[in-house]
């Protein structure tokens, strides 16, 4: 028969005997507890009548377990080392922060700025997952979220905008040359164009269909098509900047193009997050420019 948890054994108890199994002495169990002699001895027999059975023989130099001792020993020694390593994994988890962002965000944002992260906070271990997918804080085990999406959220989240969704135009020198620029939107339906999911040529180019270019199911890699010069990209100027800053691309539009939705930093609200997530939601907003400051409260 299986007892019920609340007819369990008091913890201090079994964990009075458990240390005198493993030191065969209520002495030396005594000083491993910092507790008295006296009140060692006092939760074992407690034990044991709530067991119906004796766990020691009290000899005139220490102890010695019965048989029924000894197994109950061996099970409750590894009990108290399972909970231990529960405890150690638990207090090594804060340290570890998980976010979970785009792919485009992780290849161009996040990863070209992880070692400033570590330098600023060596002791972090900072876990990604690029997902499209939504992820779910509890059941993923995310401690904070980049995601594109409105400014819309439920009561148990807390979300700050991280910067607007502006689309730009750009290319590689390499397939500009002796171009001017900026192109009508005329010259840019000639170009080589490059497509991603999010497909918003037709909303630039004021066309309902979608012109004919290679297509991929991640911005990061039209983006790169682009860098390689394979054609003109239209994504985010938050991915681009440092391609832009450097040269890699250029902007053949001389405009861009603010939609909805926009760019936010999300995490579960909690009356006292660990230090380390704290940290990193707060590097995060300092990192990623167009944030202004203020949190948007649900709605």
């Amino acid at each position: 028969m299986v007892l019920s948890r609340r007819k369990l054994p008091a913890l201090n108890a079994l964990r009075a005997f458990e240390v005198s199994g493993r030191r065969l002495s209520f002495r030396s169990a005594a000083e491993e507890l910092g507790v008295t002699q006296g009140a060692v001895a006092q939760q074992v027999r407690a034990l044991e009548d709530t067991l119906g059975f004796l766990l020691f023989e009290r000899l005139a130099r220490g102890l010695a377990l019965t048989p029924k001792g000894k197994t109950y020993l061996q099970d409750m020694t590894k009990a108290f080392d399972i909970m231990a390593e529960a405890t150690d994994a638990v207090m090594a988890r804060s340290d570890i922060v998980t976010i979970s962002v785009t792919p485009t965000f992780a290849a161009k944002l996040l990863i070209p700025r992880l070692g400033d992260l570590q330098a600023q906070f060596p002791q972090i271990e900072l876990r990604t997952v690029a997902t499209e997918a939504v992820s779910q804080f509890d059941a993923d085990q995310i401690d904070i979220a980049v995601r594109l999406t409105k400014s819309s959220f439920p009561s148990n989240l807390q979300a700050a905008k991280l910067f607007p969704q502006e689309l730009v135009a750009v290319a590689s020198p390499l397939i500009l040359k002796e171009v001017a620029l900026p192109l009508t939107l005329d010259e840019l339906r000639h170009k080589p164009l490059l497509h991603d999911a999010h497909n918003h040529w037709p909303m630039v180019l004021q066309s309902k269909e979608a012109p004919v270019g290679a297509r991929f199911n991640q911005t990061a890699l039209a983006i790169d098509a682009a860098v390689a010069g394979q054609g003109v990209v239209l994504a985010c100027r938050a991915f681009v900047a440092k391609d832009i800053e450097l040269g890699r691309l250029v902007d053949v539009l001389g405009r861009s193009y603010v939609i909805e939705p926009d760019y936010f930093l999300v995490r579960k609200r909690s009356a006292q997050a660990s230090p380390a997530v704290e940290a990193v939601w707060l590097w995060c907003l300092a990192e990623y420019g167009g944030f202004d400051g203020d949190l948007c409260e649900p709605t």
